[in-house]
């Protein structure tokens, strides 16, 4: 069942998906409103009578439309502009919201009589039924526009532009930050911005030709001022190395969602963003400041853009402020920051999925031919993981689609998902049965997407080590708070073993690994019920042992161990020379479990595991 978040998540997401679509317009209004109006930047008394009737007219009709559409198709797009031309005609009030609120009703109404109609259309009128059935559907619609939904989004604007206003009055605007910033790390920036901050900024702007409402969630000062401290403090080696690139996609590029998962690996620091934001927006309060426009996406060349030409050098002010308040609050709890696991064990062969167990081998190469990115509108952070990954594999497989969508709009025939922690379970439920789920941690360095590379560029041969690490990656992620460097040792390795079945050979690892203090005795009798659940047989020689999820309480440290069996253990009739036992908390075993991915994907690098007769030469060809 749905949680509360999920829920506020996906009717914000819905709401974004009719103004998400139509930003075009609300930027070619913008532009008009801060170049021709009379404080504009070049005013232009004719030009400027566009700015009314495009703010009142066009865009509620291309905002219902969107909703028709997104329920009923086509005609949902039509009968939506019908019904929500009424509503504003009916009210003095630009009708953002009614827009909202007439598209999706219209095209709902017009589905229901669709179906119920296809029963009885006489053959050969099928046309005129339809025809007559939207008119006359959409103009009793915009009659109940006119005389009811028009006044009462009205009332409601009243109300909220009130509220709005009694906030400036008593000095506590800044206190929406405390909401805002949690709330757009939680995914629901969309919800907020589109769905309130935008329709009552716009009905400022047409009586007053600014609004700070424009400045609230999309003000990039706050998530860059973070970003910028884990850049300069953070001790963590590949989430200092990353934070510079996530700057830049976000202060140019405008996509905040890039800074959400530095946050959720490490919640004290989101006071950074809080603090920043409150005193942008008290210095925006102060000053007067407001955009003419929507600042979509929230780059500083999008709020540089909608800013009126006498207020450009405080508005940069107002950014560079909340960029260096963000930073120095944040930077004391990112440099006190260690990444470190959590108590959730990996599970090595399990596949993060859409609600069914998926075979291992299912995410094969050559199985693979779309891949889609997911974010909550689809339009963001998505399409910029798709491109940075579609650039990794492209040289190998040019013949793979990755492609970028919706987590609750997932197309039917993805093969591979790859979506945020804070949006898998949605993800989940719009996927298809058999796709393979990657849940990451960011679109910039993470090791679910280093191994979701080696699982589609090795050879087919290879793809049981690396589906099995690409999921190990991908679970670890979703139950992981951080990564921290790791790697196996000479202690860990024990060559030559001589066993009589495989049982015999995983308690041996088993015992190596309460040997080394990994794991107590316990473990041992897991790895061999994991096993009898699902084979522990990789591929190409290999094996890796490991306990169930139940016996991850038994878990002390991580740890790896390899045994190498010359011979050969028979795993229903295939030979496994080499088992690495794994005890698991959290990521920290990755990077080995990547190494033995690539050493797999190389015939004689997987030979040479089962041959090497000395304990530096294993760890060599490991890597």
């Amino acid at each position: 069942m749905a949680t509360a978040r999920e829920k506020v998540a996906r009717f914000g997401k819905f709401l974004s998906g009719m103004v998400m679509p139509n930003i075009g317009a609300f930027i070619a209004w913008g532009f008009l409103t801060a170049l021709f109006i009379e404080t504009g930047w070049i005013p232009n008394e004719q030009l400027a009578t566009v700015v009314g009737p495009m703010l009142k007219y066009f865009i509620p009709v291309l905002i219902a439309g969107q909703g028709g559409y997104a329920v009923a198709g086509n005609r949902g797009r039509v009968i939506g502009g019908i019904a929500v031309f009424g509503a504003i005609m009916g009210s003095d009030y630009t009708m953002l919201m009614g827009a909202m609120l007439m598209g999706p009703l219209a095209g709902l109404i017009i589905k229901k009589w669709d179906e119920w109609a296809d029963g009885w259309k006489p053959e050969g009128l099928e046309m005129l039924v339809d025809n007559f059935s939207l008119g006359l559907i959409g103009l009793g619609l915009a009659i109940i526009g006119f005389f009811g939904i028009g006044p009462f989004m009205g009332a409601i604007l009243v109300v909220l532009q009130a509220g709005v206003q009694a906030l400036v009055n008593l000095g506590l605007m800044p206190l929406l930050a405390i909401f805002i910033e949690p709330a757009k790390v939680l995914f629901l920036n969309n919800a907020i911005g589109n769905g309130i901050f935008v329709p009552i900024g716009t009905e400022q702007v047409k009586s007053v030709g600014e609004s700070i409402m424009f400045m609230l969630e999309s003000n990039p000062g706050p998530g860059v001022g973070m970003l910028l401290a884990y850049a300069v403090l953070c001790r963590d080696k590949d989430t200092k190395q990353s934070a510079p690139g996530a700057i830049i996609i976000q202060f140019l590029g405008g996509i905040h969602e890039i800074y959400f998962p530095y946050v959720l690996m490490n919640p004290r620091v989101i006071i950074g963003p809080i603090a920043g934001n409150i005193v942008a927006i008290l210095f925006s309060v102060i000053f007067g400041l407001g955009l003419v426009g929507p600042a979509s996406p929230g780059s500083i060349i999008a709020f540089i853009s909608m800013s009126p030409k006498s207020q450009v050098l405080l508005i940069l002010v107002d950014v560079v402020l909340a960029a260096a308040v963000s930073f120095f609050v944040s930077a004391p709890f990112v440099r006190s920051y260690v990444a470190v696991g959590s108590d959730d064990d990996v599970d090595g062969q399990g596949t993060i999925d859409a609600g069914s167990a998926v075979d291992p081998t299912a995410g094969a190469a050559s199985a693979v031919s779309k891949i889609v990115f997911a974010c909550d509108a689809g339009m963001g952070s998505s399409a910029m993981g798709a491109t940075r990954f579609f650039r990794r594999v492209k040289e190998i497989r040019p013949d793979i689609k990755v492609e970028h969508a919706s987590v609750d709009e997932i197309p039917s025939d993805a093969d591979v998902i790859v979506c945020q922690k804070m949006l898998a379970e949605r993800a989940r439920k719009a996927a298809p049965q058999t796709a393979q789920f990657v849940v990451i941690g960011n679109f910039m360095n993470d090791p679910a997407l280093d191994a979701l590379q080696t699982q589609l560029t090795t050879n087919v041969q290879m793809q049981h080590a690396a589906v099995a690490a690409t999921n190990a990656a991908s679970a670890a992620i979703e139950g992981a708070g951080g990564k921290t460097a790791w790697n196996i040792g000479a202690a860990d390795v024990s060559l030559g073993n001589v066993a009589t079945d495989r049982e015999s050979a995983i308690r041996a690892c088993g015992a190596m690994l309460v040997k080394r203090g990994y794991v107590d005795a316990a473990y041992v009798d897991a790895m061999v019920e994991r096993d009898r659940e699902v084979s522990v047989y990789i591929g190409n020689g290999v094996a890796i042992p490991h306990g169930t999820n139940e016996a991850k309480r038994h878990v002390k440290s991580t740890g790896v161990v390899a045994m190498q069996f010359p011979e050969g253990i028979d795993f229903n009739g295939e030979k496994a020379y080499v088992l690495f036992g794994i005890a698991g908390k959290g990521d920290e075993h990755l990077q080995v479990l990547a190494k033995i991915a690539d050493a797999l994907s190389d015939e004689t690098r997987a030979d040479k595991l089962r041959t090497v007769t000395d304990v530096t030469s294993f760890l060599k060809v490991l890597g």
